[in-house]
């Protein structure tokens, strides 16, 4: 394996986090910020990109493109690295940024490469290298939520997806179509087709509050899907935070503020 071999354990339910188990002189790669804990012996170090070899091959022009790319995905230039020097097993943690579920990706299982959302990464094994992928379909780019650019994770090491709220994973056979909601989509095995497909009839795409476009995801290959994509969790917080402000007890309700004065909360 190129990929450092490493060992984890996943806590919690709603807000997760994942413990890596590094033993003398290996190194986990995470997104900046996602950092909760660690032990001593263990050195974090900030780099460019990933510090995949891939990477390393190409030198400090390498690590520039590298690192520039990321800034397309909406990510930071810089990604940390937590490197055991000391004796003994030690652990470092990541936590999830949102209620959800961390996803464990054995890439070697899963043909070498994974592309997801945008924003999925939380951290990887030392050699596991996070780029981008680029789409070649318009409809897609312009339609399917993730814009033209989405990650992708490569190598034959652990990685660690994070999505919001209840995750399933689904196996796709050779010619089976699955249809989702384009924000559900969390990621996807290389071989998926990922295309996007106009809702029929114009009363469902007017009026069916559920927009214009499915994904539309073409096996063979593993899909992941999330039951609350950030990005709707976000929309209903802002669409109420006028109501959230005055806390009463007449929110949602027909009376609505008035509500809270007939019950005594508005004087």
């Amino acid at each position: 394996m190129n990929a450092h071999e490493i060992d984890y354990e996943i806590y919690g339910e709603e807000m997760q986090f994942v413990e890596i188990e590094l033993d003398p002189y290996e190194t986990v790669i995470a997104e900046a910020g996602a950092f909760m804990m660690m032990d001593q012996d263990i050195e974090l170090t900030t780099i460019f990109g990933d510090g995949s070899q891939q990477q390393e091959s190409k030198g400090i022009w390498g690590k520039v493109l590298s690192a520039g790319k990321r800034l397309l995905t909406g990510e930071s230039l810089f990604m940390t690295a937590f490197t055991h020097v000391g004796q003994g097993k030690r652990r470092v943690s990541f936590a999830s940024p949102y209620p959800g579920k961390i996803i464990p990706l054995s890439l070697d299982e899963l043909g070498g490469k994974i592309i997801c959302q945008k924003d999925a990464f939380l951290c990887a094994a030392k050699g596991v290298s996070v780029g981008i992928e680029f789409s070649r379909k318009l409809g897609r780019g312009f339609f399917g939520g993730e814009g033209f650019i989405m990650q992708k994770l490569e190598g034959d090491g652990l990685a660690f997806m994070h999505a919001g709220g209840t995750v399933i994973e689904k196996e796709l056979a050779q010619g089976e179509v699955l249809r989702i909601d384009t924000g559900c989509l969390v990621g996807f095995t290389q071989y998926i087709d990922y295309d996007i497909e106009m809702i029929r009839g114009v009363r469902n795409m007017f009026f069916g509050g559920e927009g214009l476009f499915y994904a539309r995801l073409e096996g063979p290959g593993k899909v992941w899907i999330q039951s609350l994509p950030f990005s709707r969790l976000a929309d209903r917080v802002l669409r109420n935070a006028k109501n959230y402000g005055g806390g009463g007890k007449g929110e949602g309700s027909i009376l609505g503020g008035l509500g809270d004065l007939l019950d005594g909360d508005g004087w």
